[in-house]
């Protein structure tokens, strides 16, 4: 890797892309070195003696000293020292590893501060055997690159190939992937490259990492402008950093839709290429996040494999089910209420809007989907975002009865989209999920943002004691394990198992090789619809679901559930009912 540093022989080669000054001295281990200078702007020096664990700084000509921005480690936040990481000091025992195909995945999205009290990496692998036992073949884990301060939900990273230090050290975070892969299960990274973090960002000192084009989170990154290449490969470089240092199974990149390139070759396209490059022969799975919906993005190969990204965050499907259940109309809920053949639409096609209208943003929404198999989408019906983008971080089954979020979890476990549960929803976790943040300078701003952009929840009032700049609102998210004990918890905990039991054994083969225009669907009633999904190997699987606390009519006879999470006659649906069953 040309960025960052690089073991030799004698010692260390330290390197630093800085153009836009005239000298860079190194600073190590007490000593102060000149970096010699090529005319690409680069600055490079080898020192003898110098070995893992050793501190070093950057400083520019006006005395500012500044950390390494490709840094593996940043031990004492982003503004500290820089500490050389040997990549090859971790001793992997997971090398005839070769990941899983993408059927088999079962999601599990974790806060790695909030996952366990300890809120470390190392706590984190004591859970994975419970995970595995739950059916969990994938972890998807937020945001590590360093941050600034003591907690943040990741997407404020600054120093890209340093993994947090209030997590723990680079080798538990490697010991925490070997563990997984030692369960058969794989581990994905949420990845940040339409910004930067607004603190501890010090790139624009000495070179142009950024333009001036806007996203909602700031300055994005230059790359298509001048000197875009060296920026565009620093990029590169952290997406094939991951799968190769850290032998992670995939990334999940965050908001593609704001990166902004005019490029002759997209950066998305690059990002893919590159990535699946660096796998090795291994399963590598690319995951979207595009509030634009361009499911051009997700396209197949004749074989059926992925040409860039593997599949997609399934938003539509989300806001849908979540509009319809609650009744919630707010921000981003609002085009969904009341409209359940959104819902059907979203369970057979992808996409609930497929180039149409959408005057809440304002813009014509989303590509047409249904030509992808339905393993193109990841659906959910909680996550990050949508817990922690409520006044008081509320999860789904504080907002529902118990029996609509059972039946909520059978309809996204038992359908062909592939799957991700939110850490803590296995057993209807209390504690909420907030959005916190430990960027004090920016707490009055951030405060003041989120409750203009929240004002319209009903329990926005309530929550205004939450202050996502307080300690208390991080410390109030951490998972209680105690509370799978309980004979509630220990109940939806049961039911989570055996769905992704059955999923496994029933559908997951049945996924191989499904192709696009596989589902169709049609509306019962206001509240219900049907859906029928063609299998790969050409059987039919059926849903009947009633979202609403009424009955719903129908024919229902000769019927053989799959799964019935409710309850269902000859003539009748059940309030809150999934009926699954195959022809």
């Amino acid at each position: 890797m040309k960025f960052g540093t690089q073991m030799t022989p004698d010692g260390v080669r330290f390197r630093l892309w800085a153009p836009l000054v005239p000298s860079v001295e190194l600073e190590v281990d007490g000593w102060s070195l000149p970096m010699r200078q090529d005319v690409r702007g680069w600055y490079e020096v080898e020192v003898p003696g110098v070995n893992h664990g050793s501190r070093y700084m950057f400083c520019l000509p006006d005395g500012k000293k500044v950390p390494d921005p490709a840094s593996r480690y940043q031990p004492e936040d982003v503004d500290g020292p820089s500490e050389v990481v040997d990549p090859l000091a971790f001793e992997w025992t997971d090398l005839g590893w070769r990941g899983r195909p993408w059927e088999e995945c079962v999601f599990y999205e974790v806060h790695i501060g909030a996952f366990t009290p300890e809120g470390t990496f190392r706590a984190a692998a004591d859970k994975l055997q419970d995970l595995a036992d739950l059916g969990i073949t994938a972890l998807q884990i937020m945001p590590l690159a360093d941050f600034a301060g003591r907690w943040n939900w990741g997407y404020d990273g600054v120093s890209l190939f340093a993994p947090d230090a209030s997590y723990g050290r680079p080798e538990d975070l490697k010991a925490l992937v070997n563990r997984a892969h030692e369960l058969g299960m794989m581990v994905m990274l949420d990845v940040v490259y339409n910004h930067f973090g607004p603190k501890g960002n010090y790139i624009p000192l000495y070179a142009p990492i950024l333009n001036d084009k806007d996203t909602p989170w700031g300055p994005g990154l230059n790359v298509d402008g001048e000197n875009a290449t060296v920026v565009r490969d620093l990029v590169l470089a952290n997406a094939r950093f991951w799968i190769n240092e850290y032998r992670f199974d995939g990334l999940r990149f965050d908001a593609l839709h704001a990166i902004e390139d005019s490029g002759p070759k997209h950066l998305i396209q690059d990002l893919a290429e590159q990535t699946r490059a660096a796998s090795d022969g291994r399963h590598i799975h690319l995951i979207a996040e595009n509030s634009y919906n361009q499911a051009s993005w997700l396209r197949r190969r004749d074989d059926g494999t992925p040409w860039l990204y593997t599949a997609q965050w399934n938003d539509d499907l989300h806001h849908g089910l979540h509009a319809l259940v609650t009744g919630e109309s707010q921000l981003y809920y609002q085009p969904y209420a009341k409209r359940i053949d959104l819902v059907a639409k979203a369970f057979a096609e992808g996409f609930a809007f497929q180039g149409e209208y959408l005057a809440r943003e304002n813009r014509m929404q989303g590509e047409p989907s249904a030509f992808l198999p339905p393993t193109a989408f990841v659906s959910f019906i909680q996550n990050h975002d949508h817990a922690g983008n409520r006044p008081a971080g509320e999860r789904i089954g504080q907002l529902v009865p118990r029996e609509a979020a059972r039946m909520l979890a059978a309809l996204y476990l038992l359908s062909p989209q592939i799957p991700m549960l939110f850490m803590g929803e296995e057993w209807n976790a209390s504690t909420p999920f907030c959005f916190f943040s430990d960027i004090k300078e920016l707490g009055d701003i951030i405060r003041k943002s989120r409750a203009e952009e929240l004002g319209d929840f009903p329990e926005a009032q309530k929550a205004r004691h939450i202050d996502p700049m307080h300690e208390s609102a991080f410390l109030g998210c951490k998972l209680d394990w105690n509370e799978r004990s309980t004979p509630a918890s220990a109940e939806m905990l049961d039911l989570y198992k055996d769905l992704i039991r059955a999923r496994s054994s029933v559908l997951t083969p049945r996924l191989v090789g499904i192709e696009g225009y596989s589902g169709t669907s049609e509306v019962l009633g206001a509240q219900a619809f049907k859906v029928r999904w063609t299998l790969a190997d050409g059987s039919e699987l059926n849903l009947a679901a009633n979202l609403g606390a009424l009955p719903q009519k129908g024919d229902w006879r000769d019927i053989v559930p799959l799964w019935c999470e409710g309850s269902f006659t000859e003539d009748t649906l059940g309030p809150y009912t999934a009926l699954f069953w195959l022809t």
